[in-house]
């Protein structure tokens, strides 16, 4: 069930303002920042604030060509909210950090992520990840696996 009728302070169950913020952000509506504390704090990652998860969901959109968002599990106790996703896409561009150095192959990737929330008053206030950095550098070819000979 959507929730995107709903405004966010009508949203009060944690796990269900974390639903609604993936659902919103799979179908790229600003609407889902909505569901972002104005002063969010991001412990994943340097952007800070509403507009620093928005900035991240442009700059992965961008480099990912507007992956999708595919969930595998939501765990929540109290405020917590817990997320296992891949983002599925097409490795398209490369200015997020991570990528800086790999220039775009157009090669399909699968981004494994652990990300944990914290919600308060209907809004996501902090966020901590875990993703497979690596996992994705293999895809692209960008390290090298036991099985590929080194330069």
């Amino acid at each position: 069930m959507s929730l995107s009728t709903e405004s966010a302070s009508e949203i009060r169950n944690p796990q269900a303002v974390v639903e609604e913020y993936f659902a919103r952000l799979h179908r790229r509506e600003e609407a889902a920042f909505d569901l972002v504390a104005e002063d969010f704090i991001q412990h994943a990652a340097a952007p800070q604030g509403r507009a620093g998860m928005r900035q991240i969901a442009l700059v992965l959109d961008h480099d990912l060509g507007n992956p999708d968002i595919r969930i595998h599990h939501v765990v929540a106790s109290g405020d917590l909210v817990s997320v296992h996703l891949d983002l599925v896409g097409t490795h398209a561009a490369s200015t997020s950090p991570l990528l800086s150095a790999v220039p775009a192959t157009g090669k399909p990737i699968v981004w494994t992520f652990m990300h944990l929330f914290r919600v308060s008053n209907g809004v996501i206030a902090e966020h901590w990840a875990c993703r497979d950095d690596l996992g994705l550098l293999v895809q692209l070819g960008a390290f090298p696996t036991p099985n590929q000979s080194s330069p």
